[in-house]
């Protein structure tokens, strides 16, 4: 009977597979083998980085106009040595070296050490149709990370992950596409890692050892492979090329790291204004409220309903007053409502900016204002005057935007009738008409491209101050343009468990500004789950409450007193903790570094990190252990390697060790690593008020390594773009212990801006506290022991 079910033959066309190499010729950094009609070429892009590119026909395709990654020109010419012997074809730089057998034209790097990675296996480099594949050894120990956003756990071996983006609603621990398609993975062993980005923005799929544990393959549509390697000893070396490569993510507003407030929907400015009311009332800081779609008139995008948004002006000036933020949610679809004086509308068809199918017809789909077509935003024209639309939002003091549903999320029937998602037709054209690309290409990049256009249109239109922009869907580099959140989560234990593995492989994978909904965006948060969730939720770089259409309120007070307070301290925890975060994001900004990280990240070398989901730094000092599971008192904590103290007592632990942690629905397990330098601001109702007089920091004493520590604090007026200017300061504080004292050495303060007057207390934990007046200067204090 098992006859019955096994798969038929098939007919499919054979495999094509690479010949030998027949000969190879070298020009500037490139260099080319010629494998029959096929050909690959490696690029040497810098002493850790090569590119790698697969042509069946031999001819190069040529770089479209919305490339991601960084073109090879723009890289510092690296030199490198070429060598031949009888077997292989060696490219080496000072940190790698990149074999080519002759005969199977397979590829394997090596380290320093002689450790190969990134090692193809037969058939390696092969091809059928428009279906492009590499296959690659999973070597012992290897682990897999990145690949954007992914349910589940953190380490992906025997997994697949298909990179196409979807409207992935009521996703679970299963979900497989996502709102994100970064095809970008991280391997990492002990003392070595290396990334891979698959330079494709066709359909992806990375599978992970699920068909053959032995081996991971990528395979992509388009005919042409196209990926990079990135060889690194540690993660923090991969991510920053990585990074460099794809984009990083400007410096936001220093109010965009505050506490924001949503619902589907506040469906009234009167509900808005109550809703202020009470977090100033309760003294619950918050800095920005956004608006869901009910804020439109029909949904209809750019526009205000006439009666529940009567006077958004005086609506925004009034949270602004209040020291509130007010961001609005833009979505692409644009009503189709001929002849009835809808702007947006007439001006994307006399201008022809919509998408349109292969034979020239108007496509259409359904959305939240009904019958609805959408711009093309891959072409530069249209990305600009979409962005010009934005300009009555910031006229009235909109500092924000929030995408949504730019997946594109559309259905073939009205929403709340039966029905079949769909996606724009696979052939239909987009982007310039003389790149001739069609939506199989470009289909990844919609939700990405339409978040630049609002980055651009954003700072175009509010060149005064940085904005803020959001968006659920993008591909790789999406960080360049905006935060992320993670979609349309569940009010279930399983999810705000979920949600740490799910933004640490965000991070790992170049995008440092994301979130997921806090209490869960469907169904009714219990208080207990909501006070584990908002605890959890201060650790995210976006903190961010959100609810659904149909569930009780959310919001902080709407649990009970008990629960009211532990959100108001945890809140308060991550305002008084600003400085420390908004420094976290400048080094994001400069070097691509995750601000919520993996254990791993920081402890490559500890095999113990690898598969650990539920512990998390946010940067190189806090490590958090946060209760995700009902009714737990007591749960048990990995300290890796070195001293730790813990937070809330002070109590030290010397690791690697396992410790049980007391965890009363009021604490969340919070430790700091021997040496950490953390500054502290006063804590406001928002971002900036009473925050000038006073500077807090924070020292932990380093133990007995011997090591001296150091951190750099950033700083700047959080919210204009002098800081490109030259407008910031840093101040580097150094950390060392001797037998009897504790020394802190405080830098001279660099660069051009100067904060207010104000006095710095200095406080090594247990110890003793120091304070001055901050002039600038450098100083060195002394702490007995």
């Amino acid at each position: 009977m098992l006859e019955n079910f096994r798969q038929l033959p098939c007919n499919d066309r054979p495999v094509s597979v690479l010949s030998g190499v027949r000969s190879l010729h070298t020009h500037g950094r490139h260099v080319d083998f010629d494998c029959g009609e096929a050909k690959i070429r490696v690029g040497v892009l810098a002493p850790n980085l090569v590119r790698v590119r697969l042509s069946p026909d031999g001819q190069w395709k040529p770089r479209r106009s919305w490339a991601i990654a960084a073109e090879d020109e723009s890289w510092t010419p690296t030199g490198f040595e070429l060598s031949e012997t009888s077997e292989e074809i060696a490219i080496a730089t000072d940190c790698m070296e990149v074999r080519v057998r002759r005969e199977s034209s397979l590829l394997a790097c090596v380290d320093g050490r002689g450790r190969e990675f990134a090692r193809d296996l037969a058939p390696g480099m092969h091809w059928r149709d428009r279906r492009v594949t590499a296959v690659k050894a999973i070597e012992a120990q290897e682990c897999f990370y990145g690949l954007g956003q992914r349910t589940g756990l953190l380490e992906k071996r025997g997994t697949v992950a298909t990179n196409w983006t979807v409207d992935s609603l009521d996703y679970d621990l299963l979900t497989d596409e996502m709102y994100q398609a970064i095809p970008f993975l991280m391997v990492l062993r002990p003392g070595l890692t290396y990334g891979i980005f698959l330079n494709s923005t066709y359909w992806s799929r990375f599978d992970l050892g699920e068909a053959d544990p032995n081996c991971w393959r990528m395979e992509t549509d388009g005919g042409e492979l196209d990926y990079y390697i990135i060889y690194g000893s540690q993660p923090s070396a991969v991510v920053a090329t990585y990074t460099q490569l794809t984009g990083r993510p400007p410096l936001p507003p220093k109010w965009a790291i505050g506490y924001h407030q949503s619902r589907w929907s506040y469906e009234s400015q009167d509900e808005v204004r109550a809703i202020a009311r009470e977090f100033r009332d309760r003294r619950i800081p918050c800095d920005v409220i956004h608006l869901d779609i009910d804020y439109m008139r029909g949904y209809r995008v750019f526009t205000w309903h006439p009666h529940r948004f009567s006077d958004p002006g005086a609506l925004v000036a009034d949270l602004r007053a209040e020291g509130l933020k007010t961001v609005t949610i833009v979505d692409p679809g644009i009503k189709y409502e001929p002849d009835a004086d809808y702007e947006v509308f007439d001006r994307a068809i006399a201008s022809d900016y919509l998408v349109r199918d292969r034979s020239g017809k108007l496509f259409h789909g359904y959305v939240w204002p009904d019958k609805a077509v959408f711009p093309d935003f891959v072409r530069p024209e249209v990305r600009q005057w979409w962005g010009d639309l934005h300009q009555p939002l910031t006229e009235i003091g909109i500092a924000g935007i929030w995408n949504d549903m730019n997946e594109p999320a559309i259905a073939d029937r009205p929403f709340g009738d039966p029905g079949t998602k769909i996606w724009f037709p696979e052939d239909a054209p987009q982007g310039p008409p003389e790149e001739g690309a069609t939506h199989a290409e470009v289909h990844n990049l919609y939700g990405h491209l339409m978040a630049r256009s609002s980055s651009e249109a954003m700072e175009r239109h509010r060149p005064e101050a940085r904005s803020f922009v959001l968006t659920r869907s993008g591909y790789a580099g999406i960080g360049r343009w905006s935060a992320v959140w993670m979609g349309d989560n569940q009010s279930r234990w399983e999810y705000l468990e979920m949600s740490l593995p799910m933004l640490c492989n965000m991070g790992l994978s170049g995008v440092p500004f994301v979130g997921c909904d806090i209490g869960g965006f469907f169904g009714n948060a219990t208080p207990e789950l909501f006070a584990r969730w908002m605890q959890v939720g201060m650790l995210y770089p976006l903190m961010r409450g959100h609810s659904a259409l149909g569930t009780r309120s959310h919001e902080p007070w709407c649990f009970g007193d008990r629960v009211e307070q532990i959100c108001r301290e945890f809140i308060e925890l991550r305002y008084r903790l600003l400085p420390y975060f908004y420094t976290l994001f400048w080094e994001a900004t400069t070097a691509g570094t995750p601000i919520l990280r993996p254990l791993l990240y920081e402890f490559p070398d500890d095999e113990q990190t690898y598969t650990i989901a539920d512990r998390v730094m946010v940067g190189p000092w806090l490590m958090a252990a946060p209760v995700c599971r009902p009714g737990v008192s007591t749960q048990a904590v990995y300290l890796p390697a070195g001293v730790w103290y813990d937070w809330w007592t002070g109590q030290h632990y010397r690791g690697p060790t396992q410790i049980l942690a007391e965890t009363p629905l009021e604490r969340m397990p919070l430790y700091v690593r021997a040496g950490a330098v953390i500054p502290l601001a006063q804590v406001g109702q928002f971002v900036g008020e009473g925050a000038g007089d006073r500077l807090t920091v924070n020292v932990w004493p380093p133990g007995d390594s011997g090591l001296p520590t150091t951190f750099i604090h950033y700083e700047d007026d959080g919210e204009s773009f002098g800081y490109r200017e030259g407008d910031w300061a840093t101040t580097a504080y150094r950390v060392r212990q001797g037998d009897r004292e504790i020394v802190v050495e405080i830098g001279e303060r660099q660069g051009n801006w100067t904060p207010p007057s104000r006095e710095v207390v200095v406080e090594v934990v247990g110890i003793g506290r120091q304070s001055f007046e901050d002039d600038g200067r450098s100083r060195s204090l002394v702490f007995r022991l």
